[in-house]
C-alpha cells in the first residue's frame, strides 16, 4: 500500500547548492508506482485536476512502458506537465481524491506526470499537431502559467497568437518566483516555452502593456481580435510596521527575482544581492518557503517567522518538511511589531509577540491574539517579507471600461474569462490574488475556450 519513493539528494548536500533536491523516478520505479494505481472508473483524481488530465490513461500506458502515449495523453490537456509534475499542490488535488489514499499511500500522480515530460525532454518526443491557421490575431499579455496555456491552447485551435511579456525572459512566476531547486529553468521552464514557441507563438519582451502599449492600441492600431490579460499579481505587501524601509529588508518577490531571473546566486553575475548572516522569513506560504530555503542555500542562518502554528500553515507539506529537513528554523506563534537598526539604518534585529490561536475567522483559520508582556527581540542583520502580493492595476487603470473589485482585480465570468468588455478576456492571479501555477493554468484553459466561442459568434 506504500507509494514507492522518490530519490532525493541528502539535507546535507542540497542545503549548499541550487541542484533539484527531487531526482525523480527511474523507469523501473515510475513502473512499479504505475502498477499501485486501481484504474478506477470513476476517476475522482481526474476531477480533482484543475486541468482535467486523464491521470488513469496516462498511468496505464506508463505501467506498459509506452512513455510516448502516456506524454501525449498529458498534453492534449496540459502545456505545462514538467512544470505541474514539480510544483502542484497535488496533494489537496488529484492525489488528494485518489482511492489508495483512503487505504494507504495516494498514487504519487505528480512524480509520475514529471516521469512522463522528463522522459519526453530526454528523448526529444513531440506531439504531431495539425494545426489549421485562421490568421486571426489574438494578444495574450503576460508569459506566466495562464498566459503559456491559454496561448497554446488558442494556438491550436488555428490562432495567430502574440504573447507580450514585460520582462527580458518568458515564464512569469515560474522563470522569477519558483527557486531552481525546485523547478529548474534551462532544462524545465525554458523547455515548455519552446514548445510553445513550435505551436506558432510568438513573444515580443520588455513590453509593458499599459504604458509601453495600451490594450485599445493593440485593438484598434494592431488588429487583435481578442486580448488575454494573465499579467499576473506582483505587487508585494508589507505589515506596515515601523522599520520596513530600512536597509537589508526585502520583499519575497525581490530577493526571489534577483536570486533566479537575474542569477544573483552566481559569481558569474553582477547582480548585486545582500545576504545577511542571520535571516528572517516574516510568512508561512510557499513563497517564504522558497525564500527561506534560498537565502539558507547562500549562507544565511535562516528563521520562518509566522504568527500561527505549524498545523496552519499555508505552504505544502514537502517544503515544509524540506525547510526543515535542511536547517531553516521556525518561530510559530510569533509576529513581528519592529525592525530595529543601527545609527546606519541596517538591520539590527526583529522585536517580535507571541501568539495564541482563539477562534475561527471568516476563512475557517483560527485567529492569533497577541499575548500581553511577550515582546522578545530576534538577533538578525536581514528580513524578508512574503506576506502575499496584490495586482499592479496599471492595465486596468488605462483600459477604459474594464471592471475591477475592490482589491483591484479584474472582474471575469467564471466559466469564459470574458471581462466587463467582450474582446478582453482574463485569468490567473490578475482575477483571484496570488494564487497556484495550475490554478492559473485552469484559467488559462477557459479563457481560450471562451475567446474561440466569442471570435466565432462575433459579428465583428
Amino acid at each position: 500500500m506504500e507509494k514507492v519513493k522518490v530519490p532525493e539528494q541528502s539535507p546535507e548536500e542540497r542545503a549548499k547548492n541550487f541542484k533539484e533536491v527531487c531526482l525523480g523516478y527511474s523507469e523501473e520505479d515510475a513502473k512499479k508506482e504505475a502498477c499501485r494505481c486501481l484504474n478506477c472508473k470513476v476517476p475522482n483524481c481526474r476531477k480533482g485536476c484543475p486541468v482535467s488530465i486523464n491521470i488513469p490513461g496516462f498511468i496505464a500506458e506508463i505501467k506498459e512502458g509506452n512513455y510516448e502515449k502516456a506524454y501525449q495523453i498529458i498534453s492534449e490537456d496540459s502545456n505545462l506537465p514538467a512544470v505541474c509534475g514539480r510544483v502542484c499542490p497535488q496533494e489537496t488535488q488529484c492525489e488528494g481524491k485518489c482511492i489508495k489514499g483512503m487505504m494507504g499511500d495516494a498514487i504519487s500522480i505528480g512524480k509520475l506526470e514529471r516521469f512522463v515530460a522528463d522522459y519526453a525532454r530526454e528523448h526529444n518526443l513531440n506531439v504531431d499537431t495539425e494545426i489549421k491557421k485562421n490568421g486571426i490575431k489574438i494578444a495574450v499579455v503576460g508569459s506566466g502559467p495562464a498566459g503559456l496555456t491559454c496561448a497554446g491552447d488558442l494556438a491550436k485551435m488555428g490562432y495567430d497568437v502574440t504573447i507580450f511579456e514585460a520582462l527580458h525572459k518568458a515564464g512569469g512566476v515560474l522563470t522569477y518566483g519558483i527557486p531552481e531547486f525546485r523547478l529548474p529553468k534551462d532544462t524545465v521552464v525554458n523547455n515548455e516555452v519552446e514548445k510553445i514557441k513550435k505551436l506558432g507563438v510568438k513573444f515580443e519582451y520588455n513590453v509593458i502593456v499599459g504604458k509601453t502599449i495600451t490594450i485599445d492600441q493593440l485593438i484598434k492600431d494592431e488588429g487583435f481580435r481578442a486580448i488575454f490579460i494573465g499579467s499576473g499579481a506582483g505587487n508585494p505587501k508589507f505589515m506596515g510596521i515601523p522599520g520596513e524601509n530600512l536597509n537589508n529588508v526585502f520583499s519575497a518577490n525581490e530577493f526571489l527575482t534577483r536570486v533566479n531571473l537575474m542569477k544573483a546566486s552566481s559569481d558569474e553575475y553582477d547582480t548585486p544581492v545582500s545576504i545577511g548572516k542571520k535571516v528572517a522569513v516574516v510568512g508561512g506560504g510557499n513563497v517564504a518557503m522558497d525564500a527561506a530555503r534560498t537565502s539558507l542555500r547562500l549562507g544565511a542562518e535562516t528563521t520562518i517567522i509566522y504568527r500561527r502554528s505549524l498545523e496552519e500553515l499555508p505552504a505544502r507539506k514537502e517544503e515544509v518538511h524540506h525547510a526543515e529537513e535542511e536547517g531553516v528554523k521556525f518561530e510559530l506563534l510569533t509576529n513581528p511589531i519592529k525592525i530595529n537598526s543601527d545609527e546606519n539604518g541596517n538591520v539590527t534585529s526583529i522585536t517580535c509577540v507571541k501568539m495564541e490561536l482563539g477562534e475561527p475567522d471568516e476563512s475557517g483559520r483560527r485567529s492569533p491574539i497577541e499575548v500581553k508582556g511577550s515582546e522578545f527581540d530576534l538577533d538578525v542583520d536581514m528580513v524578508i517579507m512574503s506576506l502575499g502580493t496584490s495586482q499592479i492595476d496599471v492595465i486596468a487603470k488605462n483600459t477604459p471600461g474594464l471592471e475591477t473589485n475592490k482589491w483591484k482585480c479584474i472582474i471575469v465570468d467564471d466559466v469564459t474569462g470574458q471581462t466587463s468588455r467582450k474582446e478582453i478576456f482574463a485569468g490567473g492571479d490578475v482575477t483571484s490574488g496570488a494564487s497556484t501555477v495550475i490554478l492559473a493554468m485552469e484559467a488559462g484553459k477557459k479563457a481560450a475556450k471562451g475567446i474561440d466561442e466569442y471570435i466565432k459568434t462575433s459579428n465583428n
